[in-house]
């Protein structure tokens, strides 16, 4: 393609803005033409940032799939239960889809995702953004070279971070299982697909899963907390006081996530953060909302071959979302601190580390998703502008392969015993 890959973002939020930087970076490979979102201060900020006709500018996104085709892709960072319709119907329109992660909250809407999207002859790339991180590629790159031997055993932990998970998956958009999804799902599926990449083409044959609510809970409240942190008067000996985590934060000048989520109605500011906490979501005592997913997860996995797996999640954690990761070969061990990767070989009894470069511009950050979102929305929009499929690195089958094996974990959990995968009625 010598144009520019045209675009139309559905959800303008967080995920939806990020991504679309990439048009910003490179306007002469992507342009976003058109958005919708129910929010009208979220869609006019994008509508500005990318100068969209007014005639392209949506508040919901049926209103877009009714016109003529007038794009080529489509990126869908809808909230989680709203992934499935939005993803058919343009598929079935003919878009090529880019899609946040998790697929669907249900395996039959992943099913019926992916099967649309093979149908329709698009392109399908779910956002599993860590495959797409230089460090963390490099691990499949050495599987593969044989660096290791045969695989024999992984061992991977994503810490989530204390105050990140007070914020999304307490208070936040990704507390209740009803409104979102499991949290095995809304924030580990990307780790999930992580082991079943480097299981190579082993299956998954069996999985166990424990986890719980642990410590957010209303018996755990403090004696003398207020259900609010802005009238508590104990907040100062809370380390989840959303005092200290956005009105702290926007004090120092900071703007960005996560006070940035907090309101979504107005730039934030000392004036509209004090408000959000006095009257939103975020202000709650964390002791007091109606969170319900699990705060601590482990899943233990069995693939053909005798290959085994272990990961787990954990909320409490000083570092967030810095995965640990150790996989252990007949030939060596390697180690992933979050920073660099260690192999010791087992017949030179010597260490070599590995790193990976990445010139990724400023607008994307350096830390946290940033590396890897970029190379994601890159590596979609190459394909797209080459019509090559094989750029993107978690194809269709693949992803719905991983997720089947989220929720089989999940089943694992709620009905406290071993699941057979692809086995509904062995126990």
């Amino acid at each position: 393609m010598t144009s520019p890959v045209n675009v139309i973002v559905l959800g303008a939020g967080c995920r939806g803005e990020i991504l679309s930087k990439f048009a910003s970076i490179h306007p002469t490979r992507m342009k976003v033409v058109a958005v919708a979102d129910p929010r009208k201060f979220a869609r006019t900020k994008l509508q500005q940032q990318h100068k969209i006709d007014n005639e392209n500018v949506f508040e919901d996104w049926p209103r877009v799939v009714e016109r003529e085709k007038f794009a080529d892709a489509v990126l869908i960072c809808t909230p989680d239960r709203l992934h499935k319709d939005p993803a058919v119907a343009f598929a079935k329109k003919g878009y090529h889809i880019l899609l946040e992660k998790p697929l669907a909250t249900t395996p039959e809407d992943c099913t019926a995702i992916v099967e649309a999207c093979t149908q329709s002859g698009v392109m399908l790339s779910v956002g599993h953004v860590l495959r797409y991180d230089p460090v963390i590629h490099k691990i499949k790159e050495l599987i593969d070279a044989g660096d290791l031997g045969e695989v024999i055993h992984i061992q991977h932990l994503e810490p989530v971070g204390f105050y990140h998970f007070a914020h999304s998956f307490v208070r936040g958009n990704w507390r209740n299982e009803a409104e979102s999804s499991f949290a095995l799902l809304s924030k580990s599926c990307h780790d999930i697909d992580l082991i079943h990449h480097w299981a190579g083409a082993r299956r998954c044959v069996k999985v166990s899963s424990f986890g719980s609510v642990s410590h957010f809970q209303k018996k755990k409240k403090p004696t003398g907390a207020a259900d609010r942190c802005l009238d508590c008067p104990v907040e100062r000996d809370c380390p989840y006081s959303a005092c200290k985590i956005y009105l702290d934060t926007v004090k120092q000048g900071h703007t960005g996530w996560p006070v940035s989520v907090i309101c979504p109605s107005s730039f934030p500011d000392i004036e509209s953060v004090t408000e959000a906490l006095r009257t939103g979501p975020y202000g709650r005592c964390v002791y007091e909302c109606d969170n319900d997913v699990c705060t601590n997860q482990v899943v233990n996995m069995e693939f053909e071959g005798g290959l085994t797996a272990a990961f787990s999640m954990v909320a409490f954690t000083e570092e967030i979302c810095k995965r640990k990761t150790k996989i252990c070969g007949s030939r060596g061990e390697l180690s992933y601190d979050g920073d660099e990767i260690r192999v010791f070989d087992f017949l030179s009894q010597r260490s070599t580390k590995h790193t990976a470069s990445s010139d990724v511009p400023c607008q994307f950050g350096l830390s946290g998703h940033g590396v890897a979102d970029y190379h994601f929305i890159h590596a979609f929009i190459s394909a797209v502008e080459k019509s090559d499929p094989s750029l993107i690195r978690s194809g269709p089958e693949e992803t719905l392969m991983s997720h089947l094996l989220v929720f089989e974990a999940e089943r694992s959990r709620l009905e406290s015993r071993v699941v057979f995968c692809g086995d509904a009625t062995r126990g």
